[in-house]
């Protein structure tokens, strides 16, 4: 599977996902916990990679992010 770059980066949630998490004073590790509620088993290593844009983020997983931090997709994929 190729995974391809966008400006260098392999997503372009995880500086919205960074800073959702941030607002809501969650550490990685406390919404890699919440993601496990919503069904998405992330380590507090992948949210990090995730947040630096070194990691791609599914569709599913775009969701979850959305939901656990209170947010829309489409305001994590910068569009509104």
């Amino acid at each position: 599977m190729k995974i391809y770059d966008f400006n260098g980066k392999k997503n372009i949630c995880g500086e919205r996902i960074r800073e959702a998490r941030l607002k809501l004073r969650f550490s990685q590790t406390n919404l890699a916990v919440r993601l496990k509620l919503e069904g998405v088993d992330l380590e507090r290593d992948s949210i990090s990679r995730i947040e630096i844009g070194t990691r791609f983020v599914s569709d599913y997983e775009l969701r979850a992010f959305a939901k656990t931090l209170n947010v829309s997709p489409l305001w994590l994929l910068g569009m509104e």
